[in-house]
């Protein structure tokens, strides 16, 4: 038996923290007993190689109840191993002259309206192109080193298909205050939100704790036990096609928590899910809103965070930035007015 246990911690806002380690639990029955433990455990685990294995071994990352394995080639015994492998040392990023459109900095901090297709910061799939260094690029030597190599400056992110506000860090000071009111939850966010008909009340608060899915590891899903607390509160600002019997609505969502696709998995909760969400879509909208959607040229989820409030950590000046959703899904709300 195989267990992967995911520790990281994947929500908003960030901290800076190093990613915990990715906990592998294998059993060794006593028929998988007797050969070489780093082939008995490779054979366990297809997705490390026992090249991987042993130098894990080597690191003192795996163990049993008899204590920490010392010698790859030493005999397997019928136990419980336990595998710790460590997160993946990240490149330093590279500034890259990308243009931003500012909507506010000074010696501390930057607010910048991020555009859709975007990474916030460098992983997997994203190495560049990301804001982080498109921040690199305009902030220069102000930017190294805050907040940790990987994320320099970044403590709260929204998803690269989200547009919207964004703001950075530009000094230690910033960071350490900014992180302290997102961790207090001390920070005005509103979404606007296009969606698959509406939810049933026209005002309320969605609450459901949020976690990865057991199905899916690309996906977040409520959960009834475990999880992160998670609050969305909702309006609905328009109705598009019968009042009665909504094709789609403009809903205004401000977060009371963050949590990694909070609003889009708690949307969907409701049955009315993100126009264009690739992931939590689950189910096509009627004809008149997929030629809207096909005709505006909507490409990503319909999700733009349009206000971001908060007071400055180093001035206590009172900060609030608004943004207009852009093009695509301006150009999407008009259509589906005229339906």
């Amino acid at each position: 038996m195989a267990v992967a246990a995911d520790l990281e911690d994947a929500e908003e806002p960030l901290d800076g923290a190093p990613q915990a380690y990715d906990l592998r639990i294998v059993e060794l029955a006593p028929d998988e007993a007797g050969g070489r433990i780093d082939k008995a455990l490779a054979g366990k685990l297809p997705e490390l190689s026992r090249a991987r294995i042993q130098a894990l071994i080597a690191d003192g990352q795996v163990s049993s109840q008899a204590g920490p394995v010392a010698d790859a080639s030493a005999r397997a015994q019928a136990a419980v191993y336990r595998i710790e492998i460590p997160p993946p040392q990240p490149a330093e990023p590279q500034a890259e002259a990308i243009p931003l459109r500012v909507l506010f900095e000074d010696a501390w901090l930057i607010v910048v309206d991020k555009p859709a297709g975007m990474a916030v910061h460098p992983a997997p799939g994203s190495e560049s192109g990301t804001l982080v260094n498109a921040l690199l690029h305009h902030c220069g030597e102000s930017l190294s080193g805050v907040g940790g190599v990987a994320r320099p400056g970044i403590v709260h992110r929204i998803d690269k298909d989200t547009s919207g506000i964004v703001v950075a860090a530009k000094a230690d000071t910033a960071h350490r205050g900014l992180s302290a009111l997102f961790a207090a939850h001390d920070i005005e966010r509103v979404y606007v939100a296009l969606t698959r008909g509406a939810p049933p009340a026209r005002m309320g608060t969605i609450e459901g704790a949020i976690a990865r899915s057991a199905h899916d590891r690309k996906k977040m899903a409520l959960v009834k036990t475990g999880g992160r607390p998670a609050v969305t509160h909702y309006a609905v600002e328009r109705i598009f096609g019968p009042e009665a019997r909504p094709l789609a609505a403009r809903l205004a969502c401000r977060l009371e928590t963050g949590r990694t696709h909070q609003i889009r998995v708690h949307l969907a909760s409701k049955g009315c899910p993100c126009l264009g969400d690739p992931i939590y879509g689950s189910g096509p909208p009627a004809e008149p809103v997929r030629r809207a959607i096909s005709e505006a040229g909507l490409m990503r989820q319909a999700l733009h965070a349009a206000v971001l409030g908060f007071r400055h950590p180093v001035t206590s000046e009172a900060l609030r930035f608004e943004s207009a959703p852009p093009e695509d899904m301006a150009r999407l709300e008009a259509l589906l007015a005229a339906l």
